[in-house]
């Protein structure tokens, strides 16, 4: 019967997972010692060192992809504030950029932030803040012309204050949307972050004008304790 150096028996169905205790230490706040624990027993973390992704958010936009398929071969991609670049790692294999799946169409994948983005493989990116007068136009110049998925998992730096919060994210999301509007093909995605908190409708009868179907979505990997989901917006009426 197998134990632990303490003697305590450890067999049965199998060892369970050890969970990760982070002791507080001097000078780190105790919402900065959660914040670890979380970090280090969190499965998504784990997968993403594992697979090779830039962060746990990688999973969000594969889960979503996994249920709309709309990062399809070929494909021209727009990354909203792309930074660290897990979304642009995850479709630059979808949509087939680095032309690794034989046969399959070649795609695009362009990411834009307002800080510098560590390049990745198949993904062109350029520091750009996507609230300029000329950033539509700058955009379709890099591609070559209109995209068929706009992506964004931006979100506005937090106040502390839920209601101010929300209010912030939910005006980038609506401005990401209009920048879809100028830049999306006919037919084309638009997929964004938003936080539940009461001024969805608005943003909901925007995207119904537009879009022949909008679906709001939590994906597992969003975690169970945030009011993070996304809108899932297709097939753009142009």
């Amino acid at each position: 019967m197998a134990k632990t150096p303490t003697g305590k028996n450890t067999s049965g169905r199998g060892q369970r997972d050890l969970k990760v205790q982070v002791k507080t230490a001097r000078g780190r706040k105790l919402s900065s010692t959660r914040w670890l624990q979380r970090q280090l027993n969190d499965p998504y973390v784990k997968r993403a060192q594992t697979e090779g992704y830039r962060g746990r958010a990688a999973f969000k936009i594969l889960e979503l992809d996994e249920k709309f398929r709309f990062l399809v071969p070929g494909a021209r991609v727009v990354d909203l504030g792309c930074a660290p670049g897990g979304w642009c790692q995850v479709a630059v294999k979808r949509v087939n950029a680095l032309g690794e799946k034989s046969g399959k169409k070649i795609g695009t994948v362009l990411g834009i932030d307002m800080q510098e983005v560590e390049p990745v493989a198949g993904a062109e990116i350029h520091v750009l803040d996507f609230l300029e007068d000329d950033a539509d136009e700058k955009v379709k110049e890099w591609m070559g012309g209109k995209a068929d998925v706009v992506i964004s998992d931006m979100a506005a730096s937090s106040s502390g204050h839920k209601q101010t919060d929300h209010l912030r994210i939910m005006t980038l999301c609506e401005t990401a949307a209009y920048f879809a509007f100028d830049v999306l093909e006919e037919g084309g995605t638009f997929v964004a972050k938003v936080l539940a908190g009461g001024a969805e409708g608005d943003l909901q009868k925007l995207l119904k004008q537009k879009f022949d179907k909008v679906a709001n979505v939590k994906p597992p990997a969003s975690r169970s304790d945030s009011s993070e989901k996304f809108v899932v917006a297709t097939g753009f009426r142009g």
